[in-house]
């Protein structure tokens, strides 16, 4: 019986929801309702938007660099914190809280000096007009002309 307080606390969870409902019931009246539903809504709404993004993110984590077990911790994190909005009571909506307080995975992101969307990240190598080491890269203009498609072949 080494794990009989897991099993204990995990039957005992949807009667302390139950019982934090009637209190606060009691405590704002018919707007304890109004807060489950919408609770409800914004839990369907982040595990709908969070199935779309995962992809994206762990894409755009494994383009940056970044540990893409981070990423899918963090598209785990909001997938759980979505689940426990939808199931009612105002202990899970305490713990959606605070998974979704959590900071996110975005700031530790390794700047790469090679792609334009980084053009505010100082770049870490010497710039061969002397700019220094946190010169900002610069975009440098030009002029072109489109040449014949029948002379490109």
């Amino acid at each position: 019986m080494r794990f009989g307080w897991i099993v204990l606390v995990l039957l005992s969870f949807p009667v302390l929801e139950a019982v934090g409902i009637f209190w606060m019931a009691d405590a704002i009246g018919g707007w304890t309702l109004l807060w489950l539903l919408l609770d409800i809504i914004a839990g369907v709404a982040l595990i709908r938007v969070e199935r779309v993004a995962w992809g994206a993110r762990l894409m755009f984590s494994l383009q940056s660099g970044a540990n893409p077990l981070a990423s899918l911790f963090a598209s785990g994190r909001i997938l759980l914190a979505g689940g426990l909005l939808v199931f009612p009571g105002f202990i899970s909506d305490l713990m959606a809280a605070v998974l979704l307080l959590i900071p996110g995975t975005w700031g530790r992101r390794k700047p790469d000096p090679l792609r334009p969307a980084n053009d505010d990240v100082p770049s870490p190598q010497a710039s061969p007009w002397g700019e220094g080491a946190n010169a900002t890269p610069k975009t440098i203009d030009g002029e072109f002309r489109r040449e014949p498609d029948d002379l490109l072949r």
